[in-house]
């Protein structure tokens, strides 16, 4: 594929959105909390990390103690700080943000405490002594005692990690299924880099693996090992697959060199030198999602002189958040509504251009192209982010008898994670739908308080709202049991500065 321009240093455009804090500049921000008593953010959390505590812990200049609060709650908080819509999750139900405008930045304070410890345990390879660093530190609980039980995990990304974790902290034993090389999942191989490098979904990799978790990578299950064996060998089983490959558009001209999904685009952007990824110098990104803006984003970064969104539908359909419009708009991304991709065109053999058409609703509600509105549109490159595969018909291959829903996700119970075959537990993509990444650890959390309910009878309740203990009528839940989403109106909303629940 034909190199666009590049950056001088393709590296200064793979920077982080946001530099880290200094300590000076946590506590400053950690100062601006309001410490609420009913505060909004912990029940707007996925996994109900107590965020004034922690955020008041780093007031105090202890950003250990911080960083324990948000690893008990979620072992994937350092990544989660990073790439959580916190937008119109904690940082959109904060108190601050209807008072000022501006939410109290809990994402960037959550990573400050989170990095922090990272660089004291030195988490950048399989390194031994690693629980003994992190029992020093006591960052992680002291898990139960060994109640000798073992359940196989298939699938080492957030979903997988988050119910191993719990399992491990709750006494049993959890083995690790992933066919790739790595584990991680989309924070390893799938994140843009400008939002989280590699490096931090491996440091939680290693952080679980010290609480004793094994990882059989480079094992597929069906493949390499079957489930009839995992029936025999465990004790249950927690599916935690996310999706599959990215959706094809298949339209002619789909086969030319030059044409890529967006998540192959962005895994070689995790496995290669950015000086070594090829970038078209005018490139077509088609969907709308905000795979989408990874793409055309981390286009740009490598130096694409242009890229392109094309959608379909018109700006205000747009499925990417608001924010990440934004951002792309602000790295120099071009958007093209209500136009249809119909062919890729090709000159000696390598991407040329797009047929393209005009789309509109019609009468009945459907999207259709308008009659005599083609045209050709020069590019170089095309990426497709459209979607991603289900993994539905290889799960029915490997559980004939498990039931799914109308989206062909898993059915399981939405506290327990429970499916319909006894032993059996699902969370993540597979179950969810597609969701963030806190919400698949979410998933594995509560599958893996559901598997130990299942073989101790015990429930496991909480966290809940600390600041309510001992308060008439009871402790409030957490985001982790009641599921609360806030929706910060943009600017361009006309809603302006509206916060909705």
């Amino acid at each position: 594929m034909p190199a666009g321009a590049r950056l001088d240093s393709p590296a200064a455009g793979m920077a982080e959105l946001q530099p880290p804090y200094t300590s000076q500049q946590a506590v400053v921000e950690a100062q601006r909390c309001l410490f609420c008593f009913d505060a909004p953010c912990i029940q707007a959390c996925p996994t109900g990390i107590d965020v004034p505590s922690f955020i008041r812990k780093i007031a105090h200049g202890n950003p250990v103690a911080a960083a324990r609060t948000i690893l008990s709650a979620n072992i994937l908080g350092a990544s989660c700080a990073r790439v959580c819509p916190t937008e119109v999750l904690c940082e959109g139900a904060c108190v601050v943000l209807s008072w000022e405008g501006d939410p109290v930045k809990i994402g960037r304070l959550q990573r400050h405490a989170t990095d922090y410890v990272f660089e004291q345990l030195d988490v950048a390879g399989d390194r031994p002594g690693l629980a003994e660093q992190c029992s020093a530190l006591r960052i992680l609980g002291k898990p139960a005692a060994s109640s000798g039980k073992r359940v196989a995990i298939i699938g080492g990304g957030p979903a997988g990690l988050g119910c191993a974790a719990e399992l491990a902290q709750l006494g049993h034993q959890a083995v690790v299924f992933e066919k790739r090389p790595r584990a991680g999942g989309l924070n390893t191989h799938g994140v843009a880099v400008y939002k989280m490098k590699p490096a931090t979904g491996l440091a939680e990799v290693e952080l679980v693996k010290s609480l004793g978790v094994e990882f059989r990578c480079g094992v597929e299950v069906g493949r390499d090992i079957s489930v009839a064996q995992l029936e025999k060998e465990f004790d249950a089983i927690f599916i935690g697959m996310g999706f599959g490959g990215g959706l094809r558009l298949g339209i002619p001209g789909g086969d030319l060199p030059e044409v890529i999904t967006a998540l192959d685009f962005i895994e070689q952007i995790h496995t290669r030198p950015a000086a070594e990824v090829r970038v078209g110098k005018c490139v077509a990104v088609i969907g709308g999602g905000n795979t989408a803006i990874d793409a055309v984003t981390q286009a740009r970064r490598l130096g694409a002189p242009s890229a392109t969104v094309i959608y379909h539908r018109g700006e205000n359909d747009l499925p990417a958040y608001p924010f990440e419009y934004e951002l792309a708009k602000r790295d120099g991304a071009q958007f093209l509504f209500n136009a249809a991709a119909l062919e890729i065109l090709a000159e000696e053999g390598r991407v040329s251009a797009l047929r393209l058409a005009r789309t509109r609703v019609n009468d009945a509600g459907a999207l259709e192209t308008v009659p005599g509105s083609e045209w050709v549109e020069p590019f170089d490159m095309v990426i497709e982010a459209i979607g991603q595969e289900k993994q539905t018909e290889t799960l029915r291959r490997h559980f004939p008898a498990l039931e799914f829903d109308e989206r062909g996700a898993v059915q399981c119970h939405a506290v327990t994670g429970r499916t319909n075959l006894p032993r059996v537990f699902a969370g993540g993509d597979c179950a969810n739908g597609g969701h963030e990444v806190v919400h698949a650890v979410a998933d594995g959390k509560r599958a893996a308080r559901g598997i130990h309910a299942m073989f101790s009878g015990e429930t496991v309740t909480g966290p809940v709202q600390p600041s309510r203990l001992g308060v008439a009528g009871g402790a409030f839940g957490s985001g982790l049991d009641y599921r609360r989403r806030f929706l910060e109106q943009h600017s361009q909303s006309a809603n302006d500065g509206v916060v909705h629940g």
